[in-house]
């Protein structure tokens, strides 16, 4: 799709009396739940009557609701959003709750974290009542479990259980298809480097991230035992086998020192390529993914502070004080008050794909590739500016293009859920920039 073509659009999915609203964001009124309802006013203040999104925000306190309900009327200079949208009560502690919020959506948006703690009652009381599920969720422990224990149960009832659409990991997942759609032959490797750039007052992350990061190297064993429990056999190996790079190494890609990215982006390309390659028999990709730290300085602090980190997550008194003091640990990438307004306006993020497979003529059996291809997604501030562009797009191709997603329901993958749709378009609609660069240009820049 060439940038500024207007997007053919879908009809909206049907609400009814008993289930009113399409969207209904749970978390409203955390730190990155109020970037999520803002961004769905803006989409539903676009949509025509005949096409109108309804929406409503959740959580445990109304008070604090109608608060964030104010701050976002003024933000947004939409005086309407304090006294028309609807606010329900719903707490992961209450059972009953949950199913009262679900029972009234076609969709939630679940924004509460840290999921490992607090996503599974949300994800089983939208399979129980009907409501298809999406998140952001940059957990793989989480994300795998759910996917072992609920894609049954939820194809069962035809509701679409979603994670991982935000930042985590939509421009990784669907990066990786954009380059496999745009290549002549077959791909059959991709390594990924993300760099990040903010402006003189650097960047910052809100502390829930932070605590799912600590909570997750410490469990890290648990997934392995979760991994087993699948009894998936190895992926096939297409052409040649691509080996990891070291834990810090010198990218003349992105001309800058780099060191294996360790959130859930290979997890869940992994579990795309399983699902692609099972269902549809699409040759499998294999995928490493890096980030870019900077030179010799940068690389010496994130060893001290990486060394200090992976000692302290083992004991539950290290947790505890990475968690109290996030800052001071993560060398400020990280605070209980997260990124300032200014922080977030002069942050963007790169994301360059370098793939290698066989022309459409070669035959991967025999001899090494001999095809490149280099693409790249870009963005705004990754953390609450692209994660609740890519979450509300996410849900708007659920709610208009259900009938291109996989089977009737089940646990997926965005990759494995929106292969079929124009979701990449409506990303690009929203200022996500997928484009295709040759080998040249990526290493110069």
């Amino acid at each position: 799709m060439v940038p500024g073509e207007t997007l053919h659009e879908h009809t909206m999915e049907a609400v009814t009396s008993s289930r009113p609203y399409h969207i209904v964001v749970f978390g409203a009124s955390g730190f990155t739940g109020k970037f999520v309802v803002e961004e769905v006013a803006r989409y539903a203040a676009e949509s025509t009557r005949d096409n109108r999104l309804t929406w409503a925000v959740a959580g445990r306190s109304g008070q604090r609701l109608k608060g964030m309900l104010k701050q976002a009327a003024d933000r947004l200079a939409m005086p309407e959003l304090s006294t028309d949208i609807d606010i329900i009560a719903a707490d992961v502690s209450s059972k009953e709750s949950l199913a009262k919020m679900c029972q009234q959506a076609v969709v939630i948006l679940n924004c509460v974290g840290p999921y490992r703690f607090y996503g599974e009652p949300v994800v089983a009381a939208c399979v129980e009542n009907g409501a298809h599920y999406i998140d952001i969720c940059g957990e793989p422990q989480f994300l795998e479990h759910i996917q072992l224990e609920y894609h049954t149960k939820a194809m069962d009832r035809g509701v679409y259980v979603i994670g991982s659409c935000g930042f985590d990991s939509i421009p990784a997942d669907l990066g990786i298809l954009y380059t496999q759609s745009h290549f002549k032959g077959t791909l059959t490797a991709v390594e990924s480097f993300l760099t990040i750039s903010s402006g003189p007052e650097g960047s910052c992350g809100h502390d829930a991230t932070w605590r799912s990061a600590v909570h997750g190297f410490a469990d890290s064993g648990a997934l392995r035992q979760l991994r087993r429990k699948f009894g998936h056999k190895p992926l096939p190996v297409v052409g040649t086998k691509v080996r990891p790079r070291g834990f810090v190494f010198f990218s003349r890609e992105i001309m800058q020192y780099a060191i294996p990215f360790m959130g859930s982006d290979p997890s869940v390309v992994k579990r795309t390529q399983r699902f692609l390659y099972q269902e549809e028999s699409r040759s499998p990709i294999q995928y490493y993914a890096y980030v870019g730290v900077g030179g010799l300085c940068s690389v010496a602090k994130l060893f001290c502070g990486g060394l200090l980190f992976g000692i302290m997550v083992r004991f539950s008194l290290g947790r505890k004080l990475l968690t109290m003091f996030p800052r001071f640990f993560s060398f400020g990438l990280f605070s209980k008050a997260g990124p300032t307004i200014k922080q977030i306006e002069d942050t963007c993020f790169n994301m360059t794909f370098f793939g290698e497979g066989y022309a459409e003529a070669a035959d991967p059996s025999k001899g090494p590739p001999n095809a490149k291809i280099c693409t790249e997604v870009m963005g705004a501030e990754p953390g609450y500016v692209a994660t609740v562009i890519a979450m509300v797009q996410a849900a708007v191709t659920l709610l208009k293009e259900k009938h291109s997603l996989p089977r009737r329901g089940g646990v997926y993958t965005p990759g494995s859920a929106f292969y079929n749709t124009s979701l990449i378009d409506r990303l690009h609609n929203r200022g996500f920039k997928f484009s295709v660069r040759t080998y040249q240009e990526a290493t110069k820049a």
